[in-house]
């Protein structure tokens, strides 16, 4: 069989399904052809009569999937670092807001902005992102809260994974906030959403998903039915932020409709994690916006265990609440503050974080028929991967076999 190319010499983090711990391969080897891994595995298990136009000696080195960053909201204008500052010298969030700032103060940078302008103030932060091994990222809209801006953001993140090599997935958030020309009107906001902005969205073909922010801050579940309501009937699947400050019962909503994941849940309650394993709904935790925001009230986690809801990761990279891009720091901050495993690490930013996106079937793993999505480590042991802070040791990244 000829392949354009062959590794060797290879320690394998499959991390495939039903594999013990990370699916580890002591002595492995990965073809690739057209993009495609043809086989992940022992060496001693390769096929015969393999002939590869480029063979690579990895010299021990471990290897894994690319990483998945399945939450960010990584095209936006502007930021917010004056704000950081001004909470830090004691300004409340509402004093702040009505100063101008918070999230309105993102929208009216993004309204203001080209798409050329927001392509260009997200690649720093893509780059960031693809030097520790990203192969596959989410993107979210939510800072337009009108239909051409957010239109426009979801065309500068499909514009991405053409800018740098990687897969882009878009989600259309529209109901993230109430703006400012809604003030008071909720239920007239959504009403926009869901019979303007979507399905002006849909027709263009800009999302792959649909999201929301179900919190008292923002929308209730009945609104967020609505906007489910109108994803469906546009054939698209949903997730939803839920559980982040309060238990609305965003994530039982959220199984109802067989959302792809429901994200960030510090309030998620036990009947909310059984909802969401029997819906095969994933949990994707955010510890960066646990962090940032100093929260206390942490996600249940031994709850999602004992359920059986698998557990994603992600950075929720955006400008007021988790303005980090790094998947490494990610997975030490998971560790640290919400105890997970090495294990629970590595699957929540490759396998786990594939199934939130509903792209298991391409991505995620090291097997075969998959995408040749590689990211290839200068480490003793997988663990270094979420022990280390502020240390990047990753020595080759691979998309689609290049």
């Amino acid at each position: 069989m000829q392949v354009d190319r062959l590794w060797t010499n290879g320690r394998l983090m499959t991390m495939a399904e039903g594999a013990p711990g990370l699916g580890a391969v002591e002595r492995g080897a990965i073809a690739c052809r057209d993009g495609r891994i043809v086989f992940a595995g022992p060496l001693a298990d390769l096929p015969a009569g393999i002939d590869a136009a480029d063979h690579i000696d990895l010299d021990g080195r471990w290897v894994g999937p690319g990483l998945i960053d399945c939450h960010t909201h990584l095209v936006y204008g502007g930021n917010r670092a004056k704000e950081f500052e001004l909470r830090l010298a004691g300004a409340s969030y509402e004093e702040i807001a009505r100063a101008g700032g918070g999230i309105r103060s993102t929208v009216a940078a993004t309204r203001a902005a080209s798409e050329d302008d927001l392509v260009a103030s997200a690649l720093p932060r893509l780059d960031a992102l693809l030097a520790e091994g990203l192969t596959t990222i989410e993107i979210k809209s939510g800072y337009g809260l009108e239909t051409d801006a957010e239109a426009r953001m979801l065309r500068a993140a499909r514009r991405l994974g053409g800018e740098r090599p990687v897969s882009v997935t878009t989600t259309f958030l529209g109901a993230h906030a109430v703006p400012p020309e809604f003030e008071g009107d909720a239920d007239g906001y959504i009403h926009s959403v869901c019979r303007e902005q979507l399905p002006a969205v849909a027709a263009e073909g800009l999302a792959d998903a649909v999201d929301g922010f179900c919190e008292t801050i923002a929308f209730s579940p009945d609104q967020m039915a609505l906007v489910f309501d109108a994803a469906q009937a546009h054939g698209l699947p949903v997730k939803l932020h839920a559980e982040q400050l309060s238990n609305l019962g965003g994530a039982r909503l959220a199984a109802r409709y067989g959302a792809l994941s429901a994200d960030h849940l510090e309030y998620l309650d036990e009947d909310g994690a059984d909802a969401m394993a029997r819906a095969g709904t994933v949990a994707t935790l955010l510890p960066g916006a646990f962090y940032f925001l100093r929260e206390t009230q942490k996600p249940p986690v031994e709850a999602l265990r004992l359920a059986g809801v698998p557990i994603a990761l992600a950075t929720d990279a955006n400008p007021g609440s988790s303005p980090l891009t790094s998947l490494l720091l990610t997975m030490n901050m998971a560790a640290t503050l919400f105890r997970l495993t090495v294990e629970e690490c590595l699957a929540g930013v490759t396998r786990n974080a594939a199934k939130a996106l509903g792209r298991l079937d391409e991505i995620g793993t090291l097997e075969a028929a998959k995408s040749c999505d590689l990211a290839i480590w200068d480490i003793e042991e997988p663990a270094e991967l979420v022990y280390r802070i502020g240390f990047n040791p990753l020595h080759a990244r691979v998309w689609r076999g290049k």
